[in-house]
């Protein structure tokens, strides 16, 4: 059966995500070919891993824009599950961070808040101006397509008995995003411990909203997933997946900054940071995964029974044998 067409809301909220990727689309294409638009430090640009950074947040802003495309077509209803969820999972996770420390910080200092010894002030604000617009675009517009391809998924429910396994995860998980939120948490609201002078000096408001939503975000998407344990709530689903999705594309994004020691890397090295960074990837990935796996068990996705070789077509066969005879 064809799929249904997108309602006039899931196209609009996509054509605003697909039309807030292009200013920096632009801006990346721009700095891939050699112009330091926006750039204050040029030499920032030259580095071989500056290169390939920016290639990267191209691509991925490139997939924001054919998953905005996909929610509008019917061949988007079609789509493999994971191959829609994953990456909408990171993108979500990401710019959900961003939307808010953004909108915050706009609030409590205005645009003078943004800019720094790399890039000019208004590359923040075209950027992260974007970014928001297509994280609401997209939290919109995936949210209105996974209403129609998945509507159990949004309906309140008791849950069946656990695997004990599961109960283990999301203990464990609550336990390592408690100190993962903890320490962010903490350097968010003025801890100086484990991190380099420099650092500190160079702390911003806007760098420590983003630490505070992301501290809470960990502990309450760990705590969601406990509650999933016991029954479907659709809160407890979008607590969840914004904490897993957020826990694991930033850990993803600054583990890729530690590794390649970019000029985005502290010239110091802190231990602690890092550390951090390393469990919020491994935690995230932890609960995406065992909430996948559950959603995928109560949607009657998970493994069926296997049948004896005795109970399909060869008993069917000797019933109509029998009827025959009877006859």
């Amino acid at each position: 059966m064809d799929a249904p067409r997108a309602g006039i809301g899931r196209i609009t909220a996509a054509v605003v995500a697909m039309a807030a990727t292009l200013p920096y689309l632009t801006i990346k294409i721009l700095w891939l070919t050699g112009d330091t638009v926006g750039v204050t430090a040029p030499s920032l640009m030259n580095s071989a891993t500056m290169v390939g950074l920016n290639a990267m947040t191209f691509g991925m802003d490139v997939v924001g824009l054919l998953l905005a495309l996909a929610f509008t077509m019917r061949w988007g209803m079609r789509l493999p599950a994971w191959l829609v969820l994953l990456p909408i999972w990171v993108g979500i996770g990401l710019l959900s961070q961003i939307l808010v420390s953004l909108a915050v910080t706009l609030l409590l200092e205005g645009a003078g808040a943004f800019g720094n010894e790399f890039l000019a002030g208004w590359v923040y604000l075209v950027v992260y101006g974007g970014f928001s617009l297509q994280g609401i675009g997209l939290i919109v517009a995936f949210s209105l397509y996974a209403r129609e391809r998945w509507p159990w998924v949004f309906r309140s429910g008791a849950a069946r008995t656990a695997v004990p396994f599961q109960h283990v995860v999301g203990r464990g998980s609550l336990l390592v995003a408690a100190v993962v939120g903890g320490a962010n948490l903490y350097w968010a609201l003025g801890g100086t411990a484990g991190l380099d002078p420099a650092v500190v000096a160079a702390r911003t408001m806007a760098g420590g909203i983003a630490q505070t939503f992301t501290g809470v975000l960990a502990i309450a998407g760990a705590l969601a997933y406990l509650s999933l344990l016991r029954g479907s709530a659709p809160w407890a689903v979008v607590l969840s997946w914004l904490g897993s999705g957020s826990l694991f594309g930033w850990g993803l994004y600054k583990m890729i900054i530690i590794v390649t020691a970019g000029p985005l890397r502290a010239t110091v090295p802190m231990v602690a940071t890092d550390l951090v960074d390393l469990f919020s990837l491994l935690t995230g990935m932890v609960l995406g995964m065992a909430g996948a796996f559950l959603l995928i068990e109560r949607s009657g996705g998970g493994v069926q029974p296997v049948q004896h070789p005795l109970e399909g077509p060869q008993r069917e066969g000797d019933r109509e044998t029998a009827d025959s005879g009877h006859r």
